[in-house]
């Protein structure tokens, strides 16, 4: 059942269907959540999956000029409060991961495990910060079309793109509807995200850690540059790239259930 609830005088939408079990999705940029829908029925059919739009994005208001991954962690536990949940696995995709390490480091009674799909625990590189401005720039001069155009596709492994083509296509329709404030919003919160190498090393809930070897964001050599929890689960997706609830859909939810 898709619902409101007011979050700082901003209207946030979220989604909350099944019993048993609590997922929560957690979406990333320029993404909504119904990025998610296919994945999440057949979660369903097992689990109680809280799907959120993170604010900006979808059809939640957009809170402030800058969304930090502190403030959008408030925003999940905000929801989990309203419906109700006092544990919870949260799955969060690439931003939603950020989010989701916010929430580790601020929640952490609030979860029974947590993964990250497609995300980094590290702060932005001079890269990815000079990325992010220029991104900043095209959206303040209406060209956010390039954006969209340009980082849909390159969520996919490359030669899944044909194969992807209605998915894409959706994912662009999606992008579309960020307005320009939760775009800019959403990408100075990720520009300016601290380190959570740390909160990650430290914790002792469950991990399950979702990466796929031809994702074009993230280096398949990251495991190399991280000090794991103790309780960790990995799942190398050979032909994924930064979509693998979508590129790999079956096995992803097995290693989900596997992992609850």
């Amino acid at each position: 059942m898709i619902k409101m609830m007011n979050f700082r005088d901003n209207l946030i939408r979220y989604k909350d269907s099944g019993s048993g079990n609590v997922i929560v999705l957690l979406h990333g940029y320029l993404e909504s959540l119904n990025v998610w829908d296919d994945f999440a029925l057949s979660l369903v059919e097992k689990y109680r999956v809280i799907r959120i739009d993170l604010p900006g994005h979808g059809k939640s208001g957009c809170i402030s000029e800058i969304h930090s991954m502190d403030l959008m962690a408030d925003v999940v536990q905000a929801v989990l409060q309203q419906c109700g949940v006092n544990k919870c696995f949260l799955i969060g995709h690439s931003m939603g991961g950020y989010v989701t390490l916010s929430f580790l480091e601020m929640y952490p009674h609030l979860l029974s495990g947590f993964c990250l799909l497609h995300s980094s625990p590290f702060a932005d590189s001079i890269e990815k910060k000079k990325n992010r401005e220029r991104e900043i720039e095209l959206v303040k001069a209406g060209k956010a079309n390039i954006i969209y155009n340009e980082h849909v596709p390159k969520t996919f492994a490359p030669e899944n793109v044909g194969f992807f083509k209605k998915e894409i296509e959706k994912g662009i329709e999606i992008a579309k509807k960020t307005p320009p404030e939760g775009i800019i919003a959403a990408l100075n919160g990720m520009k300016t995200r601290l380190d959570k190498t740390a909160v990650l090393k430290s914790t002792s809930l469950p991990f399950l850690y979702f990466i796929g070897l031809k994702d074009n964001f993230i280096s398949s050599d990251i495991l190399s540059r991280i000090n794991l929890p103790q309780k960790n689960y990995i799942v190398l997706l050979e032909k994924s790239g930064h979509m693998g609830f979508i590129e790999e859909k079956e096995r992803c939810l097995q290693e989900i259930e596997s992992f609850i």
